[in-house]
C-alpha cells in the first residue's frame, strides 16, 4: 500500500513544475523562480507581493533587508522562518529591463492570474490555520478586493479560501521607506501583528473541531 506523500514532498513536486512556468511574461526576465521555503507543517504563512532582485537572484524569498527585517520580527516573538512558512502572490521578480537598468514594479493582474496556477495548490497543500498577507497586494489578492491596509490592517478574517483565520500586516519594504518615528510605529505595529497571530494559532489549535 502506498503512503501519501508528505507536504514537504508535494510542495518539492509543485515547486519542480513552478521552476518551468512560462505563463507569463515574468518568464522572460527572470533569473530565479521564487517559490517558497520554510516549515511546509507550519500553521502560520506569510505571504508577500512578489521578489526583488536579490530574491530573484538566490531564487529564496524575503532574503534582502525586507527579508532581515521580518526575521527581526519573527524573532522578538521568539519564532524563526522554521516555524513558519514564507512565500509571494507571484513567484517571478516583476521589473522594467530598460537597457542596464533592472527596476522593481507591481506585479499585473494578469500575472497575477497565471501565478495563481502556483499559490493556489502550495496553500491547499500546507493548509494553514493563520495567513498573515505582508502588503496590501497580497490582501488583496487573498482577502478581498479593494483592501485598504491603513483601515483594515490587523482586522481577522475568517473562514477564508485559504486558511480560517486571515490578516493583513505592513510589508517589511514599506516599513523600510519609513523615517523616524514612522519607522519606529511602522515596525512595532509589524512586531504586534506577528504577535497576534502566533496567539491566534494558539487559539485556533485549541477549538473543538466541527
Amino acid at each position: 500500500m502506498e503512503t501519501e506523500p508528505s507536504k514537504a514532498e508535494q510542495l518539492e513536486q509543485l515547486a519542480e513544475k513552478a521552476r518551468s512556468c512560462a505563463a507569463c511574461p515574468l518568464a522572460q526576465t527572470r533569473s530565479n523562480v521564487v517559490f517558497g521555503e520554510g516549515n511546509p507543517e507550519a500553521p502560520l504563512v506569510f505571504v508577500g507581493e512578489g521578489p526583488g532582485a536579490q530574491e530573484d537572484a538566490t531564487g529564496r524569498p524575503f532574503v534582502g533587508r525586507a527579508g532581515k527585517l521580518l526575521d527581526e520580527c519573527l524573532a522578538e516573538n521568539r519564532m524563526s522562518r522554521k516555524h513558519v512558512y514564507i512565500c509571494n502572490v507571484v513567484k517571478c521578480r516583476a521589473c522594467v529591463v530598460e537597457g542596464r537598468s533592472v527596476q522593481n514594479r507591481a506585479p499585473r493582474p494578469a500575472e497575477i492570474a497565471a501565478c495563481a496556477r502556483w499559490l493556489d495548490p502550495q496553500l491547499t497543500i500546507i493548509s494553514p490555520l493563520v495567513i498573515v498577507c505582508l502588503g496590501a497586494p497580497s490582501a488583496n489578492t487573498l482577502i478581498h478586493s479593494g483592501f485598504r491596509m491603513l483601515a483594515e490592517r490587523g482586522q481577522w478574517f475568517t473562514n477564508g479560501r485559504y486558511a480560517p483565520h486571515m490578516t493583513a500586516a505592513l510589508h517589511p519594504a514599506y516599513i523600510l521607506r519609513q523615517q523616524g518615528a514612522a519607522y519606529e510605529e511602522a515596525r512595532q505595529s509589524l512586531v504586534k501583528d506577528i504577535e497576534a497571530a502566533r496567539l491566534r494559532v494558539i487559539e485556533a489549535r485549541k477549538a473543538p473541531k466541527l
